[in-house]
């Protein structure tokens, strides 16, 4: 019975751990979402920058494999290039590590504090507020959790069956390594298993060998999740969580055969007792990351032959209209849903190519705008005539279904135009006249496009799920963009104002972008529109009522 006890605290701790990560996740991405994506977005210029932007994110986030994975979503819309995303990804291993050593460093006491703070902003509305105060709660309750495991961890740290264990893996560490990286997998996280180790090293259960080992497996396990997610991504999303998993896979096979020096050498620089996983653990990934970086290069045209890009599929004909479907409204319209979704795909992929376009000034990427663009017109028309035909078996949802459909798939097409007709022929200028824009035009931009793309996202979702909330943060999103573009405006005309050469060159280029972004911004957040106006949260004018 108290071996039972002694496991149910143990599991306990464990999940408050796990729990308390992913509220430190959710409420940075809450937050600072966006932040943390331009991070990445704009932060991979050079290796050094993407270097630190990997690790300014996975500290924000407290997860490698959410950086990973965004990561590898910016790699397969062609935004970073594979040998930046691999050194995005050594930073982001060492962000892992720096978040151990933090939590490692004594400071439990002030978890109380960390929730009662959290718990304030939480009240607050601002969504920037209420996900920092998710952060600081997730941060305390992963802060308490070590205490709990130390507490948890006492009864087995003097059973005679737990040193018999240990004293087995200790004379076989690649049993050890194994059961590290298992535990890693499963807590999709390499941290967990850190923060697991410590109340052992602190007590003197595990020797310097069998942590080294266990980190080690540890650190290669952190890198399997991201890569069991991507598995059905496209290939440029797999090589870049793939070479993560050979690059740590390489430097765990090198240093394993060396625990036990490694071992020796780390407690003998008085990295004692809980600090020698912690020490373990940062010193693995700053060598990987300085000796790994140099050849970045050559791993990502390692990764691009192992993972070759998939043949090119036709996608001119809609694939989901089946005409056999048409008297049968409720399949029809699942049908023209999934068609439009494909169409919002399509949308999203000229959206990223205009992106591309413009922050490698590169024209290339916008030869396939147009592409997309004629198949984005030819496949809402195809959606058009198919609602049309519809049986007219289907009672009011359908109908009111089917007019959504229709107003998605219309403002799809309109954003598909602004997209190829506007700002596609906008970057098209600056490329091909070799213009600049100041830094601090360049930077209001670049939010606006990720913030676009965000936004287009959230509309996908919000199509099929009709998602009420969420309906709500896309038209405050709406109302964000238009402050931005005014702000961005304003702060454009004081550059002109200051005389500064390149926004001369840039003004007209600048505020044309500015409008196209927010004309598309408008498209996105009309799938909004009607969810809101069912639940009675729409106002029928922004005009105020006359005194």
């Amino acid at each position: 019975m108290e071996s039972f006890t002694v496991l149910l605290n143990l599991a306990g701790a464990v999940c408050l751990l796990l729990f308390g990560l992913r509220l430190v996740r959710d409420g940075a991405t809450e937050g600072f979402g966006l932040r943390l994506r331009m991070v990445l977005g704009l932060g991979t210029r050079n290796g050094v920058r993407a270097f630190l932007s990997g690790l300014v994110a996975t500290i924000g986030m407290q997860s490698s494999t959410a950086t990973a994975l965004m990561t590898a979503d910016f790699a397969a819309q062609g935004m970073i290039a594979g040998r930046k995303a691999q050194i995005v990804l050594l930073g982001a291993n060492l962000g892992t590590a720096l978040t151990a050593w933090f939590v490692s460093a004594g400071i439990t006491a002030i978890s109380p504090v960390l929730i009662a703070v959290g718990y304030l902003l939480r009240r607050r509305k601002t969504p920037r507020a209420t996900g920092l105060g998710l952060a600081l709660i997730g941060a305390g309750l992963l802060l308490l959790s070590v205490t709990l495991l130390e507490t948890a961890s006492a009864p087995m740290r003097d059973s005679p069956a737990l040193a018999a264990f240990l004293g087995l893996l200790d004379g076989a560490w690649p049993v050890a390594f194994a059961v590290a990286a298992g535990l890693a997998v499963l807590c999709a996280s390499s941290l967990a298993v850190i923060v697991l180790l410590l109340p052992l090293a602190a007590h003197g259960s595990l020797t310097p060998a069998l942590a080294v080992a266990m980190v080690l497996g540890a650190n290669f396990g952190g890198a399997i999740p991201p890569v069991l997610a991507t598995l059905k991504a496209g290939a440029a999303a797999r090589r870049v969580t793939l070479g993560n998993l050979a690059v740590r896979g390489a430097g765990c096979l090198i240093a394993m055969p060396l625990a036990g020096v490694l071992g020796a050498a780390l407690a003998a620089e008085g990295a004692a007792g809980a600090g020698l996983p912690v020490a373990a653990h940062l010193a693995f990934n700053i060598v990987l990351a300085a000796v790994t970086a140099p050849f970045a290069g050559l791993l990502g045209s390692a990764m691009a032959r192992a993972v070759p890009d998939e043949a090119a599929t036709d996608a001119e004909t809609p694939r989901w209209l089946d005409d056999a479907a048409l008297q049968q409204p409720v399949l029809a319209l699942t049908g023209a849903s999934r068609e439009a979704l494909a169409i919002g795909d399509l949308v999203e992929r000229m959206m990223v190519l205009v992106m591309t376009a413009f922050r490698t000034n590169d024209p290339l990427p916008l030869r396939e705008v147009a592409q997309l663009d004629d198949r984005v017109d030819t496949l809402q028309q195809a959606v058009k005539v198919y609602l049309a035909r519809l049986g007219p078996a289907g009672g009011e949802t359908e109908k009111r279904r089917a007019i959504a459909v229709l107003d998605y798939v219309i403002n799809l097409e309109h954003i598909g135009d602004i997209l190829d007709k506007g700002l596609s022929g906008q970057v098209e200028k600056k490329v091909g006249l070799g213009l600049r824009f100041s830094d601090e035009g360049y930077r209001e931009l670049t939010a606006l496009f990720l913030t676009t793309q965000e936004n287009m996202r959230i509309a996908q979702t919000i199509f099929m799920s009709r998602d009420k909330t969420l309906a709500r943060k896309l038209v405050e999103a709406k109302v964000d963009i238009r402050r931005m573009e005014r702000e961005s405006a304003e702060r454009h005309f004081q550059r002109l104002r200051g005389g500064q050469t390149d926004s001369l060159q840039t003004s007209s280029l600048h505020l044309d972008m500015l409008r196209d972004l927010k004309r598309i911004n408008a498209h996105v957040a009309s799938v909004a529109y009607p969810i809101l106006d069912e639940e009675g949260l729409l106002v029928e004018s922004r005009l105020k009522a006359a005194e």
